[in-house]
């Protein structure tokens, strides 16, 4: 009987395989099934962490735009100045 699923043939290192084993016995469940519960929790996450990237990629743009703003308009004479920096740690500590 077909429901849709699709079968797939993987390869462990034997200490992978090992301790997928550990883990099913502790759960009385077949290997398979940890590795099922791996993946989905794996791409759970994965959705996860884009949702929350997301967020943190917003937020920090609008910090960005928000002191940018701030600067420009109490600030001006400090804006090349702060550019500069910017640009000095970013190659620094990030290699950009």
């Amino acid at each position: 009987m077909d429901n849709g699923s699709r079968r797939y043939t993987m390869r462990f290192d034997p200490v992978q395989y090992e301790q997928i084993e550990e883990i099913a016995a502790k759960l009385s469940i077949a290997p398979v099934d940890v590795v099922r519960r791996a993946i989905g929790n794996y791409l759970a996450g994965q959705k996860l962490l884009t949702d929350s990237e997301l967020r943190h990629l917003r937020v920090a743009e609008y910090t960005q735009v928000a002191l940018d703003a701030i600067i420009r308009e109490e600030h001006p004479e400090l804006r090349d100045t702060l550019v500069l920096e910017t640009n000095r740690r970013m190659e620094k500590y990030h290699g950009a």
